[in-house]
Parts: C-alpha cells; sequence; structure tokens
C-alpha cells in the first residue's frame, strides 16, 4: 500500500514539474517564465524571444492563456526579451545548465506611455514614404504582390482623435504587379475596370482606440462602382522629424477585401477545381503624414 501511495505521489509529482512536458536532451535544460500586468493578471500572447551570448536568435514564441512561456535549450548563457502590445519590453539574462531548469519566476512589464498623437490640424500623406499594397492568392499556392503608385489623402485631426476624418484617393490605373500582361489585365473590365471607375476612394469619420497603440479606423471604400463599409486595423507609430527638420507622423494598417463584395467577380478556374485568383485580397498601408501647408 505504501509503495503504491510512494509511487503515486512520484507520478504526481512528475506530472507537475515543468520538465515533464518538454522533451529534454541530456546537453539541455529548460527555461521558463509567467508574464504578468502591474495588477498580477497574466499576459497571454506576450512575445518571448531568447537569443545566445553571440546575439542569435535560438528560440522565439508566445506566452499561452495563463502567461506562460517554457522552452527546451542547449546550456548556457542566454539574454531574453519579452515585449506585448502597450507594454515597455523587458530584457534579462539566464543561465541554463545541463538537465537543469532556470525559473525566471513572474516577470511584469509596466504599461508603455502611449505615442504622443498629432497636433490638431490639417495634415495630408507624404507619398514619397508611403506604401499602398496588396497581396492576393494565385493559383492556390503562390501569392501576388502588387502596388498602386499614384495615391493621395488628406487627414483632419480632431481635438478629440476619435472625432478626425480622413480621405484617400487611389489611381486605379498605377496598379503595379511587376507583370505588364498582368497589370493589363487587372485594369480591363474583368477586374477593376480603370475606364469606368478611375479612383479608388476611402473616407472615414470614425477613429476608435483599441488599447496602446492600436486603433480602428472605419469608412466607407468605394471601388468598382460599389461602396462598403470596412474597417482598417491600424498601429500608430508615433511623430518624428524628416530630414529637413519637419513633422511627421507615421502608421501602419491592414485590412482584408472580399471580391465579390465591390462586384470584381472574374474567374477562371484550373483543371483540378482550384481558382487561379483568391476570393480575398489583403490590403497593408504604410503611411506617413505631414502638417498641410
Amino acid at each position: 500500500m505504501f509503495g503504491r501511495w510512494l509511487g503515486n505521489r512520484t507520478n504526481r509529482a512528475q506530472r507537475t514539474s515543468p520538465l515533464a512536458a518538454v522533451t529534454v536532451p541530456p546537453s539541455a535544460g529548460v527555461l521558463s517564465c509567467r508574464v504578468l500586468d502591474p495588477v498580477n493578471e497574466p499576459v497571454r500572447g506576450a512575445e518571448f524571444a531568447v537569443s545566445d551570448a553571440m546575439g542569435r536568435k535560438v528560440v522565439s514564441g508566445g506566452t499561452d492563456p495563463f502567461g506562460s512561456f517554457m522552452a527546451a535549450v542547449p546550456a548556457g548563457d542566454y539574454r531574453l526579451a519579452v515585449s506585448a502590445e502597450g507594454y515597455a519590453p523587458f530584457r534579462g539574462s539566464a543561465t541554463v545548465t545541463e538537465s537543469g531548469h532556470a525559473p525566471l519566476g513572474d516577470v511584469t512589464l509596466q504599461v508603455a506611455p502611449p505615442p504622443q498623437l498629432p497636433q490638431p490640424g490639417d495634415w495630408e500623406i507624404e507619398p514619397m514614404h508611403s506604401s499602398i499594397a496588396f497581396t492576393a492568392r494565385h493559383i492556390g499556392l503562390a501569392r501576388i504582390h502588387g502596388r498602386f503608385n499614384t495615391f493621395a489623402g488628406a487627414l483632419r485631426v480632431a481635438e478629440r482623435i476619435e472625432q478626425s476624418a480622413m480621405h484617400v484617393v487611389i489611381d486605379a490605373a498605377s496598379i503595379d504587379t511587376n507583370v505588364k500582361m498582368r497589370d493589363d489585365h487587372l485594369r480591363s473590365a474583368d477586374f477593376l475596370d480603370v475606364e469606368r471607375f478611375p479612383t479608388l476612394e476611402f473616407y472615414s469619420e470614425r477613429f476608435v482606440h483599441k488599447g496602446g497603440s492600436r486603433w480602428a479606423i472605419t469608412g466607407a471604400l468605394s471601388l468598382h462602382g460599389v461602396t462598403r463599409t470596412v474597417t482598417l486595423d491600424a498601429e500608430y507609430l508615433g511623430l518624428g522629424n524628416g530630414m529637413e527638420g519637419e513633422t511627421r507622423a507615421a502608421c501602419r494598417a491592414t485590412v482584408e477585401l472580399h471580391r465579390d463584395d465591390f462586384t470584381v467577380s472574374w474567374q477562371t478556374m484550373l483543371a483540378r477545381g482550384i481558382a487561379v485568383v483568391g476570393s480575398s485580397v489583403r490590403i497593408d498601408l504604410d503611411v506617413q503624414i505631414v502638417p498641410k501647408d
């Protein structure tokens, strides 16, 4: 009876040991950590990067729903970096021994101050340092990348940023995938039909702060003669100064569009039933704005 009790106790200890969940070669050990916010709540999805003494990344990943991270690494000295949206980065170090466990314990991330917002007033997109790019699936395997070379935009920043407004106009004929035959097809009536619909336009007057540097920008997108409501998932990057000392603000944003929503429905199928062009297109924007003269 006592043997069974001790055996069960040993099994429970093995199951609850941090090493039990990780296969560890003899020359390796385990790093573990729990990431918390200032009120001791776990930070899920925090990015964890482990580099060796030479600065080479050894392993990276995200914390689980309980804020925990665990990885087996070769024995040695390591540098650690932990980051999460809205928090100041954490950096530390650890030494892992062979068959050992290096618990870092609880790492508390401090809330980062939000980046300074642009001053109220009229701003405009600076096209030389901005881009509007897109990605579409091709034959169910590869991805085709392209961009629009000509566009303009204005942003009226309100005293309360949530009440700001933005208007962007894109020259549809400036579409560029670096293949002339494909670009001509994209300009044709099968796709953008640039002769009938020479521009794409986006107008928004709804800016919603999602926390940290994240914003949702909801507005009306007019494309191919159809207007739909779309929401950009945006990250505000802050203020800076250009080469001539001018003030600049920057952000990046993404949105996924479904072609059928805008009646851009041309399609042909391969013999095995796979669409040549994917049904959705990912749009990626990297934008810098400057005060309007």
